[in-house]
């Protein structure tokens, strides 16, 4: 009886670390594989580029509506048909059309969304929403 129990004592006293080291061995096989090593073992003499001329902007168009719930295209006063009458042709002279919409904190916000709706129906892909840095208060 004392050679069963044992033996059963020493098996539970080993520790198997086989599967460890495998799972060590290959994540460091991973770490080698992903990591680039950082290669300078040619001096090489390299072109000078020239000074990069700025490119131009691209032309934005202001759609603004002020506190009374007007609606101005670039200073030109219009009711909503002529804006969206006047966007189609713009667009179809500029497919890449840029607008930033303007409103005025006072005016009437269905306003600012009939404009808004009125770009996205005439596919303005690039409208900006105009606002002004917030400042907190000291």
């Amino acid at each position: 009886m004392k050679k069963c129990s044992k033996s059963a004592h020493t098996t539970l006293t080993e520790l198997n670390i086989t599967p460890l080291l495998d799972l060590t061995f290959v994540l460091l096989v991973i770490f080698i594989l992903t990591t680039s090593p950082v290669t300078n073992d040619l001096a090489l003499e390299l072109p000078k580029a020239g000074p990069r001329g700025k490119e131009p902007a691209a032309k934005v168009h202001f759609v603004t509506v002020d506190s009374a719930g007007k609606l101005f295209l670039n200073r030109e006063e219009l009711t909503l048909d002529a804006l969206r009458d006047r966007i189609i042709q713009m667009r179809t002279e500029d497919p890449d059309l840029n607008v930033t919409l303007r409103g005025d904190s006072k005016s009437p916000y269905k306003k600012v969304r009939d404009a808004l709706d009125t770009l996205q129906q005439c596919n303005v892909a690039k409208v900006r929403l105009a606002t002004e840095a917030f400042t907190a208060p000291r």
